[in-house]
């Protein structure tokens, strides 16, 4: 195929679907992959009426560690390679750390952190070999300031993939290769329904902190196409991140105990 394809993982809904509308704006074809088949084939036909470009759907559970293998065969069956990877897909678990088993956990771990890694690399060396790609790894806000009591990991996670794609960043300089991590803070999307958190953080975050899902990715886009190591959109999370370097731990962990029950809850 002549276009590009640009693989978005969690692309279902939210800043996932918001990133395959634009990359396909932009001339990409996309592989969309989620756990709700129907959600992708309608996401698909939407994409392929109104930009014209080819689309292919592998529904698939990251939690399992045979997803980011099985996805990228049932590309090659297609003909396809990856040129632009958007590692989406995420979720939260409320509570702390105790309160969930370790089952969960290691489900939470195998998604949020073990398989985007796997696609990158996995993904990475074609692209290097083309001398042509894209990696956004959707990070948080929450990876660039001090962990919080209550959904333990995924600050946890969100960080390890900031750090990952500054490495990555790095070390792809003279290959062609752009890396950047997506730092959204609140973002309008299905995130907090569905780990049952909406009514607790629409009450504890002011309407200035949201950002939709479209203004998400398109500076994710903007970023990557920029080769930013790092974006935080909004005015709002840019000033909470600098706000973050700038303070002392003691003091932001300070000021994270007394905040974070508004957005977490007590634990």
């Amino acid at each position: 195929m002549d276009r590009r394809l640009a693989l978005v993982t969690g692309a279902s809904a939210g800043i996932g679907a918001a990133f395959a509308r634009i990359f396909a704006s932009h001339g990409y074809d996309v592989a969309l992959t989620a756990r709700r088949t129907d959600r992708l084939d309608k996401l698909a036909e939407e994409i392929r009426l109104r930009y014209g470009v080819e689309t292919l759907t592998a529904t698939a559970d990251l939690a399992e560690p045979g997803a980011p293998t099985a996805i990228l065969e049932h590309l090659t069956a297609h003909g396809r390679v990856v040129d632009a990877l958007i590692n989406n897909a995420g979720y939260g678990i409320p509570g702390g750390f105790l309160e969930t088993s370790w089952e969960a956990h290691a489900a939470f771990l195998q998604v949020m952190l073990t398989a985007p890694t796997e696609l990158a690399h996995r993904v990475l060396p074609g692209m290097v070999e083309r001398r042509f790609g894209r990696i956004v790894n959707v990070a948080s806000l929450a990876g660039l300031i001090p962990g919080s009591a209550g959904a333990t990991l995924y600050g946890a996670t969100k960080s390890y993939l900031v750090k990952a794609s500054q490495s990555l960043h790095l070390e792809n300089q003279a290959t062609g290769v752009h890396v950047s991590a997506l730092c959204p803070g609140f973002t309008y999307s299905e995130f907090h329904d569905v780990n049952h958190t909406r009514d607790q953080i629409s009450r504890g975050a002011p309407e200035w902190m949201w950002l939709g899902a479209d203004e998400v990715a398109a500076a994710g886009y903007e970023a990557v196409e920029a080769n930013r190591a790092i974006c935080v959109p909004g005015a709002p999370n840019k000033a909470i991140a600098a706000f973050a370097k700038l303070v002392p731990d003691d003091w932001a962990l300070a000021l994270m105990a007394s905040q974070g029950p508004r957005f977490r809850g007590k634990v």
